[in-house]
């Protein structure tokens, strides 16, 4: 692990873009690879539900009940949950209400919290992962007072083990955790969303298919969580959201969830078994809805010229062009892809698939 250190506030010290998103890849006459979000739609009971809340827009939104139903889901006061407009929301929130001394931030992982906490105007330092990406508490400096780690991790898909997150837990210190893809695993077993000492983040767009309502929230210390609120634009989380996340914290919704994660499962394990059939270095042990391949500078791009959208991993800090972040899709999407990087390996414009 290696830690850099940015005395240059606002701004990337290696020029990464910490601004470009999967969905900038995509267009219409691509296969998007690119993008972690489960199916093109929310599932049609969920968004039934979604379509009769427009009947009640001449409200404004009310909260509670939607942010007890997170509560009970996770065994916290509802005092320890603040509803937010995604994942996102809660990244700039905690950049306007935190004052660190010296934030760390652990790549390579989704470049918002980075992002929010310079255009905050913190500086930032970065614990950057190699080899494995496997994540020891150990590489963050201890006068480090705000640390902020994803797990399972954006773009790795490593998940770490929840006693070696909690090993940074120290008096002073916040801790920030990043459990946006956590329902893509089968029983949860790293999550520290019960626990209050952390802040943990979850989002509702990758598995329930609603990156266009932003639905998303926080768990943390009562304290912090009322001046994350107090710094939250009245009435953030729209009706259509709040329903949706109320309907998300059911039984039915949790144990639907539990099923695509294993069904995930068995579709990634099938991809990860054809890329690396292929000579591509696949990341190993990888547990949310995407895989990081190394797979050459050039493949990305030779892709798109065959219809196939893949997530750039230049933009991540610690990674380079030869990354690609690749979402797990059906059978017959991965043939297509396996398909089209077997021409490639053959074909004169690219030497290499595994650089």
């Amino acid at each position: 692990m290696e830690l850099v250190h940015d005395p240059v506030r606002h701004q990337d010290p290696v020029h990464h873009d910490l601004a470009h998103h999967g969905d900038a890849e995509v267009g219409a006459d691509l296969m998007d690879f690119a993008v972690n979000v489960r199916g093109t739609a929310p599932p049609e009971w969920l968004a039934e539900l979604v379509r009769a809340s427009v009947a009640d827009l001449a409200a404004y939104p009310d909260q509670r009940r939607a942010r007890e139903a997170v509560a009970r889901r996770h065994g916290r006061p509802a005092a320890e949950v603040l509803l937010t407009s995604g994942a996102a929301e809660a990244f700039v929130l905690l950049a306007r209400v935190l004052r660190p001394r010296r934030a760390v931030v652990v790549h390579p992982q989704f470049t918002e919290p980075e992002a929010a906490l310079r255009a905050a105007g913190h500086e930032v330092d970065r614990v950057v992962l190699s080899g494995d990406f496997r994540f020891d508490a150990g590489a963050v400096p201890e006068d480090a007072d705000l640390v902020m780690i994803g797990n399972p991790t954006n773009p790795t898909s490593v998940l770490h083990p929840a006693d070696e997150v909690r090993a940074l837990l120290r008096e002073g210190r916040t801790v920030v955790v990043d459990e946006a893809f956590m329902d893509c695993v089968p029983g949860e077993p790293e999550s520290l969303a019960h626990d209050p000492r952390l802040v943990v983040l979850r989002s509702l767009t990758k598995t329930w298919g609603l990156a266009g309502l932003r639905a998303g929230y926080v768990l943390g210390p009562a304290g912090l969580v009322a001046e994350l609120e107090r710094a939250q634009p009245l009435w953030a989380v729209s009706t259509p959201a709040l329903v949706a996340i109320e309907a998300c914290m059911s039984d039915r919704a949790l144990a639907e969830a539990a099923a695509w994660a294993g069904e995930l499962a068995a579709e990634r394990d099938r991809m990860e078994e054809g890329l690396r059939g292929l000579g591509l270095h696949v990341v190993p042990a990888a547990r949310a809805s995407f895989l990081l391949a190394r797979a050459g500078a050039g493949v990305r791009e030779a892709l798109r010229e065959r219809g196939i959208a893949v997530r750039r991993g230049d933009t991540f800090p610690g990674l380079g062009h030869e990354w690609i972040r690749i979402a797990v899709r059906d059978a017959a999407a991965t043939a297509r892809l396996t398909a089209a990087l077997r021409d490639l390996s053959v074909s004169s414009d690219i030497v290499t698939i595994s650089g």
